[in-house]
């Protein structure tokens, strides 16, 4: 059913108008001044791992978290993810505490690297919300609340106003639109959170579509996440191992192979959920089946594949670091994300980037599984420089 937008969200806000340097612009100084995009005979191995790890840091500046900085420096990580809160201290202090510092803070982190950094944040929206009012950032709604709506202009409008602030803040990448469909109102960490467009794919698939069309109008990369479906979960894979074998249904896929279909290429985030009608063994993340057997051959993905979290307590509870990264790569993972915000670990990116080196040393993975997700991953970040349509 059809109802007006919603109008205040209209509203462009001040900061977004201040903001003195675009990420067009900066992709630009960083492309003239530096090799960005070096081609394949100059690359290293260890700038090709170190561009499938994304790594999140405590602190509001550089200058607070020198470790990250070594990071993009001498692991030539691909990435960094920011938050709001710092869950390990229970702090109310991350990445961000105004417009001003984070984009600062997005531009000092840019100006390190050599190639462009995918900077990833968690805007969804509603209570999945990194940018909140109290910070200076405009007000969001709910993936629920523009479902229920079920309006173009009010999905169109909300979406707009989520790219252009993190445009502003010079993010290019967007952990959202979530395509989870609602089949369990009752999930603690979708449906109780309205992250879900609708249980309905009629309704969620259009209004994801709108969501993906307005972020790449605008410049900003879409993660469509958690595939294959973390709808019908009872618990939540950063606390526990999550079984959804009885739950899940291949309905909820259409999201997936509806966006896949119509020429989706931005990125997909896997789920740490078991499912045994996919994999009797491993869970998404760590399951070829599920990622290149489902996701690349049956459904077509040529696209990043993200990890969630790899330190949320469903996957390294279960195992240990070198296993999972094994296992994620050799089940097609592009991007290694260690959030460091469910637990702490400030040496994360240099071990995980020497167990790559010494999977490929030992021959367990090849250089040219290495060279698949790179190209990927190099793919994607050319997104910045290129008008998107």
């Amino acid at each position: 059913m059809n109802k007006k937008p919603v109008n205040s969200l209209a509203a462009t806000p001040t900061f977004m108008k201040k903001s003195f340097l675009t990420v067009a612009a900066l992709f630009l100084l960083l492309t003239c001044s530096l090799p960005a995009f070096a081609s394949e005979r100059t690359d290293s191995l260890a700038i090709k791992i170190g561009q499938m790890v994304m790594i999140g840091f405590r602190g509001l500046s550089v200058a607070e978290s020198p470790g990250i900085a070594e990071d993009i420096l001498e692991r030539r990580i691909g990435g960094v993810v920011l938050f709001d809160y710092d869950v390990p201290l229970h702090a109310p202090s991350r990445n961000i505490s105004s417009p001003e510092q984070l984009s600062l803070l997005t531009l000092e982190l840019q100006k390190l690297s050599a190639i462009p950094l995918l900077i990833g944040i968690d805007q969804e929206g509603g209570k999945v919300n990194r940018l909140k009012p109290k910070f200076g950032f405009p007000p969001s709604v709910s993936a629920e609340h523009l479902g229920t709506l079920n309006n173009p202009d009010s999905t169109t409008t909300a979406a707009a106003l989520t790219a252009r602030t993190l445009q502003a803040m010079h993010i290019g990448l967007n952990f959202a639109p979530v395509a989870d469909l609602n089949v369990n109102p009752d999930n603690p960490v979708i449906g109780k959170l309205g992250r879900s467009f609708s249980g309905d794919p009629e309704i969620a698939v259009p209004n994801i579509r709108l969501t993906v069309k307005t972020f790449n109008r605008e410049g900003i990369i879409a993660t469509l996440k958690h595939f294959p479906g973390h709808g019908s979960s009872t618990t939540d894979t950063h606390k526990d191992f999550t079984d959804i074998t009885n739950s899940w249904s291949e309905k909820e896929l259409e999201p997936y192979r509806a966006m896949i279909a119509s020429g989706y290429r931005d990125a997909i985030m896997t789920a740490h959920v078991f499912n045994a009608k996919l994999d009797p063994i491993y869970p998404a993340t760590l399951s070829k089946s599920t990622i290149t057997a489902l996701l690349r051959k049956k459904l077509g993905f040529r696209g990043v594949v993200i990890s969630d979290d790899m330190q949320m307590k469903a996957i390294a509870d279960r195992y240990g670091l070198e296993e999972a990264i094994r296992l994620a790569i050799d089940a097609g993972v592009d991007l290694l994300l260690f959030g460091n915000n469910t637990s702490w670990d400030p040496e994360i990116a240099t071990k995980a980037t020497e167990i790559i080196r010494s999977l490929v040393e030992k021959r367990v993975v090849t250089p040219r599984r290495i060279d698949l997700s790179y190209r990927r991953v190099m793919e994607l970040k050319k997104q910045y420089l290129k008008p998107r349509t």
